[in-house]
């Protein structure tokens, strides 16, 4: 899964017409602001709608606007048309056609505009490589909503090519560079026109529109982004595809939607939820795993792992199934105070966090807590919130681990003995990463990377399951290419 960027922020590519006209191009992103912004026609750039103020990065000021109507249809303008704070703001930053904006949300009417990805800065333009195969032998593998890379990286183990990876977080893109592939589009999904031809596409569709932490609003823009996979999908023409996502979506009308379109096109869809413990993650986290496959039903990864006591009762029938991992196995070895190195980072806590810490036994969480120590909210709170403040076990998996895992007032997040949240290295252990994959970014940045990632074990299980279903697929009936034109944009097949 990759990020929030839905809701908060949106980017915009700058075209030849936009630096003409000093045009913001607005058009598809109606959504990111107020109804009541949209004003009536009228002679003026502007309309009459309610104003947003929008701080102009680099310029140090704020300006008011709304979105003009257009006299001769009565429909909202598709660009903020005209205005000279647009074009002051390009000339400012140098803008040049194809460079990327970012508008962000930062508070109810409040935006924040900046240059995302000036295409003169950038040391990497991927329109390149959309018509150049990647190197070497093997199945190739189209990711999306790539994050820093754990399904990149399972695929990558099992023998898969890389022919992009699109991911919009600036330090996500960073770490997919030096640890998996230069084959990277910064960008949002939206900017990609065409998609390269590949064996395979996969991805992990943001999840805050789903998961049961969020709101989970019907209308939340981020349930919208599988359309742009099965965008995807339908250029890249692949002998598969795999989604992961949180249980709930199996359960959406989104999951209906996608197996509709998936099977008009040819493909088996079928969605399961796996256990990432059962297939060796020291982890016990669930998520939802669509997979189609063109021609005829795809197959799941069989567990190679069980849980300890479902074993006992199973006896001699478990068969060859190891034990789950622990988190003694996964970070038993780590020094108990952080290094400060390769990410073994520790938080610089309050006094009254640390008398917090100490009061909670192995297995323990926030009911332990004497009353003199217990926030007001907690006392207030009588149900839930078992994993609140809770320490590990070391002879279990951990627990689900989530972008703030360092804050134990957020989940089950402090160590099993020393009295301090997981580290960043600790949590990328559990998630299943090697000490040798190089996070970038700031540590909240690196936060995030982590506990949005596929667990790239379970990928690499799916993976390798996924690659005995497209050799079954390339020796029989496989689907013609729709591609775009790259002349006039019409598919051609």
């Amino acid at each position: 899964m990759s990020g929030t960027v839905a809701d908060r922020k949106r980017l915009f590519r700058v075209t030849a017409g936009n630096l003409r006209q000093n045009h913001l191009y607005i058009h598809g992103h109606y959504d990111f602001f107020p109804a009541d912004c949209i004003g009536a026609p009228r002679k003026s750039a502007n309309g009459n709608g309610v104003a947003v103020r929008v701080f102009l990065e680099g310029l140090g000021e704020t300006i008011e606007t709304d979105i003009g109507s257009d006299a001769g249809t009565g429909k909202p303008r598709r660009f903020f048309r005209g205005r000279t704070w647009v074009r002051r703001f390009y000339k400012h930053h140098s803008i040049r056609t194809g460079d990327v904006l970012a508008m962000e949300r930062v508070g109810k009417r409040r935006y924040r505009l900046y240059p995302f990805d000036a295409k003169t800065e950038r040391q990497h333009d991927w329109h390149e490589l959309l018509d150049v195969p990647p190197p070497g032998r093997g199945p190739t593998v189209l990711e999306l909503f790539a994050g820093c890379g754990g399904m990149a990286l399972g695929f990558k183990r099992a023998g898969f090519r890389t022919v992009l990876a699109n991911e919009w977080d600036a330090a996500a893109c960073d770490t997919l560079r030096k640890n998996i592939t230069e084959r990277v589009a910064q960008c949002a999904i939206q900017e990609i026109e065409r998609f390269p031809e590949a064996d395979v596409v996969a991805g992990g569709l943001p999840c805050q529109g789903f998961s049961n932490l969020g709101e989970r609003i019907p209308n939340d823009p981020r349930n919208q982004l599988w359309r742009q996979f099965m965008r995807a999908v339908e250029d890249a023409a692949p002998k598969a595809f795999v989604i992961e996502n949180v249980p709930p979506l199996l359960k959406s009308q989104q999951y209906v939607e996608i197996k509709r379109l998936g099977e008009a096109m040819g493909y088996h869809v079928v969605g399961r939820v796996l256990n990432a413990a059962d297939y060796g993650v020291p982890q016990a986290r669930k998520r939802a795993i669509i997979i189609g496959l063109f021609g005829r039903p795809p197959s799941y990864p069989k567990p190679t792992h069980i849980n300890p006591e479902q074993q006992k009762q199973c006896g001699l029938f478990s068969g060859p199934l190891k034990p789950w991992q622990t988190v003694r196995d996964a970070i038993g070895d780590l020094p108990f105070e952080p290094t400060e190195e390769n990410w073994h980072i520790g938080r610089n806590p309050t006094a009254m966090s640390r008398k917090r810490y100490r009061c909670i036994p192995a297995g323990g969480n926030r009911w332990n807590l004497p009353p003199h120590l217990t926030p007001e909210c907690w006392r207030k709170k009588t149900k839930g919130g078992t994993d609140l403040f809770g320490r590990l076990w070391w002879d279990r998996p951990s627990v689900t681990i989530r972008t703030e895992f360092y804050k134990p007032e957020k989940g089950r997040y402090l160590h099993p003995e020393a009295h301090r949240p997981i580290t960043h290295r600790e949590a990328a252990r559990l998630q299943g990463f090697p000490d040798d994959f190089d996070f970038q970014g700031q540590r909240i940045k690196v936060g995030i990377q982590i506990g949005n990632a596929v667990p790239p074990l379970l990928a690499e299980r799916i993976a390798t399951e996924i690659t005995s279903l497209i050799q079954t697929v390339r020796s029989g009936t496989t689907r013609i290419r729709t591609s775009k034109n790259k002349s006039n944009g019409k598919k051609t097949t």
